[in-house]
Formats: C-alpha cells, sequence, structure tokens
C-alpha cells in the first residue's frame, strides 16, 4: 500500500515553506478582498505537482511533509475560488491531483495532464471567454519549463494576478563560467532563448581580462547569479508595465547561494486593481524579510 509520504513530490527544503507560506498568504487576502466582488475566483497551477511535497530529507534545512500549493489553495475558506484548474505533464503527479479532486465532490476542480505552455496558451488565447473572471496563476516549473511566449499571453489575458519562480540555479548550472554564449551546448542556447524570449541571456558574458590584447579573446560570464534574473525582471517590467511589482523574494540555500526568484505581476490594468495587488503582495514579502 503506497502512504502518503511516498506519494508525495520530493523536494524542497526551507525555502519551499517560504515559499507556500507566501503564496498561502496571498491567496487568502486576494479572496478576501474580492469576496462582495461580483467577479467570479478561479486559481490556476500550471506545474501542480502531486499536492503534497516531501523535503528531502538530507536538506539541513528542513524536513517532514508538507502540503502543497493545489491543496493549499482548495483549502482557502473564508472566500473559496469558484474553479481550480491543476495541471502536470507526469500522469503520476495527475493520478494524485484527481484523488484530491475526488475528495472534494462539490468543488469545480479541473485536472488536466499537459505541457503547462501549451496548455496556458490554449486557454487564454480567447481573454474574452473570461470575461467576469479573475483570478491567481502560480508558475513554479520544476527547472527551466516555462517559456516566455506562454508569459506573454498571460501578460495580454489581463486577469490574473501572476507568480513566477524563477529558476535561478537550474540556470546557472546550465552556463558555463568561462566559455563564449557561441559554444554553449546548442540545445541549452535554444532553451535559453525560449526562457527570456530572446538572446538577452548573452549579456552575462563580457571580455576576460585576464587576456592581453595579444592572445585570443576570451570571454567570461558575470558571476552573480542575480543578473540572470535582473535580466528576466527587466523583461517583465517591459511586458507588464506598471503591473510588475519591482520587489521580489530571492530564496537562498543553506550556503547562501541564490536558488529562486519569486516574482509578483499584476493582472488586471485598472489602477484600483494594481494598488490592490501591489499592496498586498507588497505587504506580504515585506513581512517576510
Amino acid at each position: 500500500m503506497t502512504t502518503s509520504e511516498e506519494r508525495a513530490q520530493s523536494f524542497g527544503g526551507g525555502w519551499t515553506r517560504q515559499k507556500l507560506a507566501l503564496l498561502t498568504a496571498y491567496l487568502d487576502a486576494y479572496t478576501t478582498a474580492l469576496k462582495n466582488r461580483e467577479f467570479s475566483l478561479v486559481y490556476i497551477d500550471a506545474f501542480a505537482g502531486s499536492g503534497d511535497i516531501s523535503l528531502v530529507k538530507n536538506d539541513q534545512d528542513a524536513e517532514g511533509f508538507i502540503d502543497g500549493s493545489a491543496r493549499l489553495a482548495i483549502d482557502i475558506s473564508e472566500k473559496p475560488f469558484d474553479r481550480l484548474i491543476f495541471v502536470d505533464s507526469n500522469p503520476e503527479n495527475v493520478g494524485h491531483l484527481q484523488v484530491l479532486k475526488n475528495h472534494h465532490p462539490g468543488r469545480d476542480i479541473r485536472i488536466e495532464r499537459a505541457d503547462a505552455n501549451n496548455f496556458l496558451l490554449d486557454l487564454l488565447r480567447d481573454a474574452r471567454s473570461w470575461r467576469g473572471w479573475r483570478g491567481v496563476l502560480f508558475l513554479d516549473p520544476f527547472a527551466t519549463e516555462l517559456e516566455w511566449a506562454t508569459v506573454e499571453v498571460i501578460a495580454s489575458a489581463e486577469f490574473l494576478d501572476t507568480w513566477i519562480l524563477f529558476p535561478t540555479s537550474a540556470i546557472t548550472r546550465i552556463l558555463p563560467l568561462e566559455k563564449r554564449p557561441d559554444d554553449v551546448n546548442p540545445q541549452w542556447a535554444q532553451r535559453l532563448t525560449r526562457i527570456y524570449g530572446g538572446e538577452e541571456w548573452r549579456e552575462l558574458y563580457r571580455p576576460n581580462p585576464q587576456y592581453s590584447m595579444f592572445e585570443e579573446t576570451g570571454v567570461q560570464r558575470e558571476s552573480g547569479e542575480e543578473e540572470l534574473s535582473r535580466i528576466y525582471q527587466r523583461k517583465l517590467n517591459t511586458l507588464f508595465g506598471q503591473r510588475y511589482m519591482d520587489e521580489t523574494k530571492l530564496f537562498l540555500n543553506s550556503k547562501n547561494s541564490p536558488l529562486f526568484e519569486f516574482i509578483f505581476c499584476v493582472g488586471s490594468p485598472s489602477p484600483a486593481a494594481i494598488r490592490l495587488a501591489k499592496d498586498i503582495a507588497g505587504h506580504i514579502l515585506d513581512s517576510a524579510s
């Protein structure tokens, strides 16, 4: 018999608890703020996992088993979401999500086995079908799956407040410290271009000062991993404009190296909605500092 511990997604550490606490706080405050509005509320988790998370045993930051984002979203109680959509490409995870859905027969819960990018492109392509809806989208890819074309569609839909967990550490592992951008593995170069929506990632490389003017010019990647996220954030700022929030949350591992950057963008272009969403998100991030 499979135990809940064996079913749980094995991932994360202390930062996982922080991430989920921030997300849950936003979902709770967001639904409360809109409980007297006429909008229908949707929550979309595009990389939903299994619904449970096993904190890895060898992580000194944390141990144990905790509820994942899908289960936490279902449990929002003061103003529950009218619809919840959970997406994952792993059939085992989808099976566990279906069990979670079966435990809540009165709720409008949709489970999809799909590539998150393709699913969101199809779901949001016709924004008119979402008139009268407001919602929250959580983008927590396991590594580098989220593509910029998907983010562009999300921004154009203009109804989903979006939390993006940007995988700084995963991208750092892709890029060698000393190499020309053109020498990066072509498959990884294509992946980076899809993540950034262009070749801005090449800005990370600069001439290596240790080479003299008489030697073949070398290049070296900027050593600060934060620059990986800053390039991405600049693009988000251009795409979302006033809906992009400058304040983010940087998650570090036990060695104080960057793991992820938690980034927030507002859905609605309404000035009142932007102020409300940023006030809520900013307060939550400030409280976590």
